[in-house]
């Protein structure tokens, strides 16, 4: 009978999920009389943070429940909920997006990779190095996903050439008669250790484009979502804080700590999968063989199908320039920017999202092939490089609602006075290093970014360390950046990130290759990161001291 109940249970896992969180939770809202507010934003978020978890619903519906649950519990007005899905931030996602899926419709960045790997050569651990580095590169401009979609099959290509991939790697086959106990020859032996190095060579390789997706994105602020949680949040929750988080900033902090983490990610999947045989990864004292050759002309075999490059690639790199070159110069810190001289004298009447955007209508005005003016059969004005139904196609919509519920469950807890709440309890830990409690944070983002979306992970997170760094009287961005770093650290599982799920499915690893390798990964991120925040991060951002714009937030 039990077990009949439990298959049952079991068949209706997703309807179990879907209703029995509102239900279990409900004695929250309804017998907390001490803190009746901070108990009904409470309710919101824990189920929120079930159904991002549970992924019941799609998680970008999971983010517009406060737009249902914050009137209704009489915490925040519907207007007001509404207005928290359009930020600045929203703005400048949106933006960045749409020049990314630019680079994409054009194949600029499959030109790039493809010029790299050709520089960089085909021996193995010159291989992994020119694979991670064009990765991270284009990863800190358009979305992890599609960079590891366009990478992953070059790879796959070049193993197939270097090593018979469909061959030389499949597993032998398992025979039901007895085996014969006949010793190996030294020249089987030989071949069966060079069959293995070659099985690891290709994983090491594979996994690498994952790896180097996601810490890629961390090294500027609109590479992934979690470091536009992070800017949103802080502009919800210390809204005077001078702009403290802009793309200059961001850069300035991040992109160090990404390089340091893609040199000691290589030098990890070296060991791990090639062992430091400098004769066979690196190629030294030897020639090409003609499967390196073979490989080689796949990549100049691909280059050459795209062609010289066009009209249309030339205008999207240079509006691509121009957007990093104003994103740069708008406020970069040391020195008043173009933005402070020109438009900024009196408020913030310029940000990045305004650059963004300016740069994003540009896209959709500059013509895709050369305007003859004086043809009349040719019209005035050209197709322009992009077409609205092919952003509508490519732009993740999904994440903008995602940062959206983010920010509403930040408004939402300063109003209810959860956000002070939580800081009250968390003020016994004054006597506890900041530089531990950083650490700390850290790794439990790691663990839970596993599990759920990272965008989700920082959303939940942000507004929980904002308040833990009040109560302690640190300055917020000191375990805000580790925690917003270690939320993009999915490296151990498939179904962490996308990127993974990617490389999975081409059939090269086993979820133990990913979790032994990622697990180190994930110590090795937080390491850095917590290196990152004590060195050069602290005159960055001026960690030393506790900011006067922390101790008013907008709720009070």
């Amino acid at each position: 009978m039990v077990r009949r109940w439990a298959r049952s249970l079991l068949q209706c896992k997703s309807f179990a999920l879907l209703l029995l969180p509102p239900l279990l939770l409900l004695p929250l809202p309804t017998c907390s009389l001490l803190f009746p507010q901070e108990a009904r934003c409470g309710y919101v978020i824990i189920l929120m943070a079930v159904y991002w978890c549970a992924e019941v619903i799609p998680l970008a519906i999971t983010s517009l429940l406060p737009v249902v649950l914050f009137p209704l519990f009489g915490i925040l007005e519907s207007k007001e909920v509404c207005m928290q899905y359009l930020k600045d931030t929203n703005m400048l996602f949106v933006g960045g997006l749409i020049v990314a899926v630019a680079v994409e419709h054009w194949n600029l960045h499959k030109r790039i990779a493809l010029r790299v790997l050709l520089i960089v050569g085909v021996k193995p651990a010159l291989l992994m190095l020119g694979f991670m580095g064009v990765t991270a590169f284009l990863s800190m401009w358009i979305s992890n996903t599609a960079t590891t979609a366009m990478m992953v099959p070059i790879v796959q290509a070049i193993l197939e050439q270097m090593y018979s991939t469909e061959e030389d790697l499949a597993e032998p086959p398992v025979s039901l008669a007895e085996p014969k106990l006949e010793p190996r020859s030294p020249e089987s032996l030989t071949t069966y250790k060079e069959r293995e190095l070659k099985k690891r060579t290709c994983k090491g390789l594979i996994l690498c484009v994952c790896y180097a997706a996601s810490i890629g994105g961390t090294a500027t602020l609109t590479g992934t979502g979690p470091n536009l949680v992070l800017k949103g949040q802080m502009n919800e929750l210390f809204p005077r804080n001078g702009d403290t988080v802009n793309f200059a900033s961001w850069f300035g902090f991040a992109f160090p700590n990404m390089i340091l983490m893609l040199i000691l990610a290589w030098l990890w999947l070296q060991f791990s999968f090639m062992g430091l045989n400098l004769k066979q990864t690196w190629g030294c004292g030897m020639e090409r063989t003609d499967k390196e050759r073979a490989a080689f002309d796949v990549l100049k075999l691909e280059l050459q199908k795209l062609g010289s490059i066009s009209f249309a690639e030339f205008n999207v790199l240079m509006i691509f320039v121009l957007l990093v070159l104003l994103w740069f110069t708008r406020d970069p810190g040391f020195i008043p920017g173009w933005a402070t001289y020109l438009f900024n004298r009196k408020s913030e009447f310029v940000t990045d999202a305004t650059v963004a955007i300016f740069v994003a209508l540009l896209l959709f005005i500059v013509p895709a092939t050369k305007p003859k003016f004086l043809s009349m059969k040719e019209p005035f004005l050209p197709a322009p490089l992009l077409e609205w139904k092919v952003v509508q196609r490519r732009l993740p919509w999904s994440i903008v609602l995602l940062l959206g519920g983010g920010f509403a469950l930040a408004r939402g807890s300063e109003v209810s006075g959860l956000s002070r709440w939580l800081g009250q309890q968390m003020s016994p830990l004054n006597s506890v290093p900041a530089w531990a409690i950083a650490v700390i944070l850290s790794f439990v983002t790691a663990v839970f970014t596993e599990c759920t979306s990272n965008v989700a992970t920082a959303t939940l997170f942000m507004p929980i360390f904002a308040s833990l760094a009040q109560s302690i009287k640190v300055n917020p961005l000191y375990i805000m950046i580790p925690g917003t770093l270690s939320a993009s650290f999915a490296f151990m599982l498939p179904v962490a990130t996308p990127p993974n799920a990617i490389v999975f499915s081409y059939g090269h690893l086993r979820v133990a290759d990913m979790a032994k390798t990622g697990f180190i990964m994930n110590i090795l991120g937080v390491l850095c990161v917590t290196l990152a925040i004590n060195t050069w991060g602290r005159p960055l951002f001026d960690l030393d001291t506790f900011p006067s714009w922390a101790n008013i937030t907008s709720g009070k």
